[in-house]
């Protein structure tokens, strides 16, 4: 119980993120079962049966999804409220939020019992009937839940927020299904232009309701970019201008379609991959924004334009390392050490990972981190050079993952001075501290893709998959990146910290992309695409690195 208290606030960002990508994708399917799949079924001829059948299993699935991520979110909450305030479990499942998670596990669960048991002769009625009772529930754990004026209208607008992405990205993977069994350029253009015209409703809900809220919950241009929740909204701007990218992209194809069946359709297929990859990222985007205040209603402690500046202008990197003795928790750790000593007693600790309390930091401390980002840059910047050298025909250049390692092992030494191997906390112990959890995470990211990739340029597998790696585990990490949090009690230092690590995140995310399209796309499919996307993943690797070259916490 106390471990799951110590790592509550980031297991549930991300199981609230697993359970908007199963919802999204549950009530997508589902639409996309009963307004694009059967309406279209005769004309697609043989293929519609199989087609048919993939809807109905990846809505079924994905709805059985949904009710077990619901359902450990309440399980999670009801958990920590009873073993923190002390209240009874009965008590606390009669709360709004256990309630409305319940209603939504419980129709999530009638869905895909329907759809598993009547498969593609489910009735389309009630599925729409319970998705709709899905998005209501879904709506009363919202901010709009908590608002005290104007509560309703901002429940409608929560709700077609919602609805839009469930249409747009929740629907995607059942059109690259689809896109997968038709092989004549009269079926792409059917279906293509079907699901296009289903996402721009979808785009215009989420363009209309992103809007409203952003009016609503920003308020000022100083709650944009000097707030944490502005911060967000701005990461899922920037992905929903790819997204509307790609989406312009296959409109286009569509189009084309329309008068030259013959036209190679393999970019629409990989434009959508991408799309539901960077919708995914979206997902988790939107998830740690429900974990912070609206901006309108944190008027402290807020960044200012001057702030940022200062913050971001360009000095020479941090590369001399502080002394590990000279940290706080070391300095602490020996006087209560000398203390204990004198009066032949057991020391206490310092600090103890998960007692909910910040660790102490001094001047050295943030010399420290800053060291370990300007060094975490060069080694990033020597992966975005050696990489562009590969593209250009360098051939001792294709050992560049390699760099991944030796980043992978500074970080594992380094990024958390206080635990093992540097520091008195064991390596077990010290995954308590979500920070350390976190750090720990993307240590393992860094290592497995470097492993895998180092291995497809030297061509010792022979197998597709493991190309794949590299961009995943890439865009994963950037995703992941949008959940990070610093254990750090002052709240304008810890806004600066994160307008860095943002645009980290989002450079990571079209990296991996970039990486993916390189390889999915072929020659006949876009190859002057391909051959762009070739180089723009190293160039995002080189702005990481000078981001992390001018990072600062002070």
């Amino acid at each position: 119980m106390s471990l799951l208290i110590d790592l509550f606030g980031y297991l549930s960002i991300v199981v609230h993120g697993l359970t908007i990508v199963a919802q999204s994708m549950a009530l997508g399917g589902v639409l996309f079962l009963v307004l694009l799949a059967r309406p279209l079924a005769p004309r697609l001829g043989p293929p519609a049966e199989p087609i048919l059948r993939g809807v109905a299993r990846i809505a079924a699935i994905s709805a059985f999804a949904l009710m077990l991520c619901e359902l450990a979110t309440v399980a999670m909450q009801v958990a920590v409220l009873v073993g923190t305030v002390h209240l009874g479990v009965l008590d606390t499942l009669h709360a709004n939020f256990a309630e409305a998670g319940l209603t939504k596990a419980l129709a999530a669960a009638l869905i895909g019992l329907m759809l598993s048991w009547r498969g593609v002769r489910a009735p389309g009625l009630p599925l729409i009937v319970l998705g709709a009772i899905v998005l209501a529930a879904a709506t009363l754990t919202t901010h709009a839940e908590a608002r005290l004026s104007d509560r309703l209208p901002l429940l409608a607008v929560e709700g077609l927020h919602q609805l839009g992405a469930a249409i747009w990205i929740g629907g995607m993977p059942c059109f690259l299904l689809a896109l997968a069994h038709i092989h004549d350029g009269a079926g792409w253009r059917l279906v293509g232009a079907r699901f296009s015209r289903m996402s721009m409703a979808g785009v215009a809900a989420i363009l209309i309701s992103g809007i409203t809220m952003s009016l609503v919950y920003i308020g000022d241009w100083q709650g944009f970019y000097g707030t944490a929740f502005g911060v967000m909204v701005g990461a899922k701007i920037a992905m929903f201008l790819m997204l509307l990218a790609l989406g312009a992209g296959n409109f286009l194809l569509t189009e084309r379609l329309r008068h030259d069946p013959a036209t190679p359709v393999g970019r629409m297929r990989r434009f959508a991959e991408v799309e539901l990859g960077i919708g995914i990222a979206i997902f988790f985007a939107a998830a740690s924004l429900t974990s912070v205040p609206p901006a309108v209603d944190l008027q402290q402690d807020r960044a200012t334009i001057h702030d940022i500046i200062v913050r971001n202008t360009p000095e020479w990197p941090r590369l001399v390392s502080p002394d590990h003795d000279k940290l706080a928790l070391p300095a602490l750790q020996a006087k209560l050490d000398a203390e204990a000593a004198r009066h032949d007693t057991k020391p206490e600790s310092a600090f103890v990972p998960g007692s909910g309390e910040l660790p102490p930091r001094n001047a050295a401390d943030i010399a420290w981190s800053e060291y370990n980002h300007h060094w975490a840059g060069l080694f990033v910047l020597a992966v975005g050079f050696v990489s562009l050298l590969y593209q250009a025909g360098v051939r001792w250049a294709k050992h560049w993952p390699l760099l991944f390692l030796g980043l992978a092992g500074f970080l594992f030494v380094r990024s958390d001075p206080e635990t093992w191997p540097l520091g008195d906390i064991g390596f077990f112990a010290s995954f308590r501290d979500v920070e350390v959890l976190q750090h720990r995470m993307f240590v393992a990211v860094l290592a497995v893709f470097a492993i895998f990739e180092w291995r497809v340029r030297l061509g010792k597998v022979k197998a597709a998959w493991p190309k794949l790696v590299f961009p995943l585990l890439c865009a994963a990490g950037g995703t992941l990146l949008l959940t990070h949090s610093h254990a750090i009690s002052n709240v304008k230092e810890q806004l600066l910290i994160e307008l860095t690590h943002t645009p980290l995140a989002i450079l990571g995310i079209a990296a991996g992309w970039a990486r993916w399209l390189e390889l999915r796309l072929t020659e006949e499919d876009a190859p002057r695409l391909r051959r762009i996307a070739a180089w723009v993943w190293p160039i995002c690797f080189v702005l990481v690195g000078l981001l992390l070259l001018n990072y600062r916490e002070s």
